[in-house]
């Protein structure tokens, strides 16, 4: 998954990577915005998923204590990070203010 993480966070287009374990409540909250988020997003942001368990080496990269944590990149540069459940409108607002769209 490393090479793959690589390529994926070095994209052009703003990526949101959920950080999460399937034991997590608070994952399991956060889950369906992130969903309605990349839906209304399509093609201007791109989610994705990494289960920390399945992951331990690039949550230990970026130096994720807790799930969920959230991070933005984009060119492969990190722009934002938060650990606990955001809403909606809350992750709209961080997107716009990180990526102008």
């Amino acid at each position: 998954m490393q090479g793959n993480f690589n390529s994926i966070i070095n994209s052009d287009t703003p990526v949101l990577i959920d950080f999460y374990a399937e034991w997590c409540q608070p994952c399991k909250v956060q889950s369906p915005v992130l969903l309605e988020i990349a839906r209304e997003r399509q093609g201007k942001l791109r989610v994705v998923k990494i289960d920390v368990d399945k992951n331990p080496e690039i949550s230990n990269r970026y130096q994720v204590r807790s799930v969920p944590t959230l991070m933005l990149f984009r060119n492969g540069n990190l722009l934002w990070k938060n650990s606990g459940v955001l809403s909606k409108q809350q992750l709209n607002e961080i997107v716009k203010t990180y990526t102008n769209n």
